[in-house]
């Protein structure tokens, strides 16, 4: 037992995506496509809804940071320059630069209203309600099946459905995945959420007080120290319970057919985001 848990951990430890984590590239709502902030290229679009963060070396956060800002919008977090309309119903699609398949784990989204703008709101003040969860979904093989893996089967992406019910307004769109192949030790859960800034409209009458990003997790949360080369039937997902009346969406992987235009205050149009290419809504690992 001891050496088939060590050759598999070695093997996780070997894969060489692992090196690189991950970001959100791009975002796709309705057939249009905007930029999220690329730490790789962190002056070349300067107009993104993506927050930009220092996380340069696409790194993460760990339980040493759960108390702190960075486990808000990420390490050295600031506001996006602009955002994207969207309506109560609609899906977005969450296009992340690759994820490496030793990184499992679950993910999950939150919203969080920004009040009059989310350009200039404070993230410390941004009160997150989750409307989308995805654990194990099968635990009876370790390492398992996590919601991370079926990103990875969905050319490296995400959607989620923002609420029918949300009130409309301006919120931040926390997306994020907890990568726990190294939470058996004591800071080794690894968090990379991504904060993208909407203006949600339609007729909801919905707005859910939420959590303070730094209130989002324990440290000592047992659903972050665990080994996931043990078996496990079950796992209690991180964070607050989902609103009521949300569901989890099949993935799907809808290919743009535009280009975006980000907006600031009130629908002012910011600048024109980069044109679309093949090569922006395919999988960087491959």
């Amino acid at each position: 037992m001891y050496r088939s848990r060590h050759i598999a951990l070695l093997a996780l430890l070997a894969d060489p995506v692992a090196l690189a984590h991950s970001f959100v590239s791009n975002i796709n709502i309705n057939g249009l496509y905007y930029d999220g902030f690329r730490p790789t290229e962190p002056t070349t679009h300067p107009f993104t809804i993506g927050w930009s963060t220092t996380a340069f070396d696409q790194g993460y956060v760990n339980q040493t940071g759960y108390r702190t800002e960075e486990i808000i919008c990420h390490q050295g977090a600031r506001n996006a320059r602009g955002h994207a309309p969207v309506s109560a119903g609609d899906v977005v699609h969450i296009q992340w630069n690759g994820w490496p398949q030793s990184h499992k784990g679950p993910v999950m989204d939150y919203l969080a209203s920004c009040g009059a703008s989310c350009e200039t709101v404070d993230k410390n003040a941004l009160r997150f309600f989750k409307i989308n969860q995805v654990g194990l979904v099968d635990g009876s093989e370790a390492p398992g099946l996590w919601g991370s893996d079926q990103l990875i089967a969905n050319n490296n992406s995400w959607v989620v459905e923002i609420p029918r019910t949300i009130q409309p307004g301006f919120y931040v769109l926390r997306t994020e995945i907890i990568a726990l192949h190294n939470a058996s030790y004591e800071t080794g859960a690894q968090n990379y959420p991504q904060c993208i800034n909407l203006q949600i409209k339609g007729e909801g009458t919905q707005k859910p007080e939420g959590v303070l990003g730094r209130d989002l997790y324990d440290p000592e949360d047992p659903s972050m120290h665990l080994d996931i080369l043990d078996e496990m039937s079950a796992y209690q997902i991180p964070g607050p319970t989902p609103i009521a009346g949300v569901e989890t969406l099949t993935l799907s992987h809808p290919l743009p057919t535009g280009a975006g235009t980000p907006l600031t205050g009130n629908g002012t149009i910011a600048a024109r985001t980069s044109r679309v290419t093949s090569d922006q809504t395919r999988d960087k690992t491959k």
